[in-house]
């Protein structure tokens, strides 16, 4: 969603705050905006589209004030347009913010009856007029931003700089993260540990509820009630991260190679390859020998890793498993086991769904765990036990990295788990563990099929609709399939369990609809072969993602296959994720989308 920087400094800071916008592009955005402050006199500068153009107007028309605040925005209220831009103004306040105010409407309508004019669309220019009318009855700075952050409903971050102070911005945090950076005379606001690190890599973290006073020199954090609170400093390693592109035309494609690093790291946290036994570490304290039922909850691909984790945790660790989408779960009032334990799955720890899900379970007496890529995030501190995927910043909207690591450690606690439970002995322990080890090294081979698959996405490129099909575990692969050939390409893309395709999709099936099948040589191979058949019988041409045996028991002509390494079936989630998300970057390469920032699309969903 919007990114947020601000800066509390002693030199020009409007193009320290472009640079640290550039590190929030992954969030995506429609707009861009820099205000500051010189002699008394709020500025500022706003541009549609990218960042590039937010840089030409500053170059032709400078800002050179010492405090800032700037804004990546995705639209939510109103058209991506430059009046829409943030930073809002009201006389002597300025205003960036990243959320959605419920109250917006109620509260416009009183300003308005005050003699408030409103020159945008978004909500967020309340937020200005309302610090204003404070103002304007008489509050000092910091009173006048209390107030109005009181008047708030809805999930927002925001900071608010006045025109009669260069020392001073208010931030408040209720829902979407943002971080206070601590610099040697100079402070920082961000909406990751990722943007300020340029400048920082001591960052203190505001929680829910929670309103600063940022200075040059210091930093206050209080309650909504005005009390003074104590919040944890924390060195992130966010500083030492940064973030090119490489050699890599994107962030994607470099993304998919990194996987085979990232998820050795990852199962190395929590697979003793030495010892070939699960080595849960301590920051788990779940014991899953005690619980009769696991809940898994997410979002988009990180919920389609959870798809996969049920199949393992069913059939290695005999655990049944309920799985729901955050937004349903949210709303569905399920009823929770005493001895259950819900698992929350997010790249950012920040998604607003889940962390609402979590809050439900948290009521309910859950044992509360989380699997995140960002170890400080809300999701993580929220949990007894968390696990972290250590795939490092993913620049990419579409999730590639993130969602290997995700599936890894879920096969890692599968496996924790039926060791617990007493449905995998030493002995499969150890054929477990040394499968698993073998991961990182199928990726990197699968990794040289790039050319072979860009070849086969010509066959997809500019097709109206697309279909995928699998089995077993292979069927959520489908769906990420997919999925992400919606999200890159903009191609209408639908994922089946092949097994379905005679209860309706069969019907879909002519001379110009692709198939991508996805059939490693296992106990249902032939099951989906069938289906192929079905498929071939009326002209749908087929891409099969497969291994060798595979390729050669298809039986069939005219269909282009996609030949895989032979591997062990727990990791054939893993490794066969890379020729789909490969599949589906070239096929956005070849049409000219967007492929790191796809329309719409905000790596972070923060809000509902």
């Amino acid at each position: 969603m919007c990114g947020i920087v601000g800066i509390v400094g002693t030199r020009p800071v409007a193009p320290l705050i472009v640079d640290a916008l550039k590190r929030l592009e992954y969030r995506g955005y429609d707009s861009a905006g820099v205000a500051t402050l010189e002699n008394g006199a709020l500025d500022r500068r706003r541009a549609e589209g990218k960042l590039v153009n937010l840089q030409e107007r500053l170059e032709a028309e400078p800002l050179s004030g010492q405090i800032g605040i700037g804004h990546t925005r995705w639209a939510t209220h109103g058209a991506p347009v430059e009046i829409n831009a943030h930073p809002h103004f009201s006389s002597n306040v300025a205003v960036v913010h990243n959320g959605i105010i419920e109250n917006f409407r109620e509260l416009r309508g009183e300003l308005q009856a005050d003699g408030f004019v409103f020159s945008s669309q978004t909500d967020t220019e309340v937020i200005a007029h309302l610090v204003e009318k404070g103002l304007r009855d008489g509050l000092e700075p910091v009173e006048a931003a209390h107030a109005a952050i009181k008047r708030l409903r809805g999930a927002f971050a925001l900071a608010v700089m006045f025109g009669a102070d260069d020392n001073l911005i208010v931030a408040a945090r209720n829902g979407p993260p943002l971080a206070v950076g601590h610099g040697e005379g100079e402070m920082y606001l961000g909406s990751d540990a990722v943007a300020l690190a340029p400048f920082t890599n001591r960052i203190t973290y505001l929680e829910d509820g929670d309103w600063a006073i940022v200075k040059r020199d210091s930093m206050q954090i209080f309650s909504l009630d005005g009390s003074a609170i104590e919040r944890i400093q924390q060195r992130s390693v966010g500083s030492a991260l940064m973030v090119d592109k490489g050699n890599h035309r994107h962030f994607m494609i470099k993304e998919i190679y990194e996987q085979p690093e990232v998820i050795g790291h990852t199962l190395a946290h929590y697979v003793d390859f030495n010892e070939q036994k699960v080595a849960l570490r301590q920051e788990s304290t779940v014991d899953f020998a005690k619980l009769d039922r696991l809940n898994i909850t997410a979002c988009g691909t990180a919920y389609l890793a959870g798809l996969v984790g049920k199949y393992w945790f069913e059939r290695h660790a005999r655990l049944p498993v309920d799985i729901d989408i955050a937004s349903e779960f949210r709303y569905r009032e399920m009823p929770m086991s005493a001895d259950g334990m819900s698992l929350f799955i997010s790249q950012s720890g920040e998604t607003a769904d889940t962390l609402a899900g979590l809050k439900y379970c948290e009521a309910q007496g859950q044992h509360l765990a989380a699997i995140v890529n960002v170890q400080e995030s809300t999701i993580a501190r929220s949990c007894k036990s968390v696990f972290p995927t250590l795939a490092g910043p993913e620049i990419g909207v579409a999730s590639t990295k993130a969602f290997t690591c995700q599936l890894s450690v879920l096969a890692a606690l599968a496996v924790a788990a039926g060791v617990q439970r007493g449905h995998i002995d030493s002995e499969r322990e150890r054929e477990l563990v040394e499968q698993l080890s073998e991961a990182p090294r199928y990726t990197n081979d699968v990794l040289k099929l790039e050319g072979e698959i860009a070849t086969m996405a010509h066959g997809l490129a500019n097709k109206p609709n697309v279909i995928y099909l699998g089995r077993d575990t292979n069927f959520p692969l489908a769906l990420e399939g997919a999925l992400k050939l919606k999200e890159l390409s903009y191609i209408h893309a639908e994922g089946y369990a092949a097994g379905e395709l005679k209860h309706g999709p069969i019907a879909l099936i002519d001379e110009e609809m692709p198939i991508v099948t996805i059939a490693p040589h296992d106990n249902i191979f032939e099951k989906t072969v069938s289906n192929m058949q079905e498929v071939a019988a009326r002209g749908g041409k087929i891409i099969l993602i497969t291994d060798e045996r595979g390729a050669e028991e298809a039986g069939m002509d005219d269909i282009k296959t996609i030949v895989m390494p032979k591997m062990p079936e727990i990791i054939t989630p893993i490794v066969y994720a890379l020729p789909i998300q490969m599949l589906a970057y070239h096929t956005a390469v070849q049409m000219g989308t967007d492929v790191d920032q796809p329309r719409n699309l905000a790596k972070s969903v923060t809000v509902e």
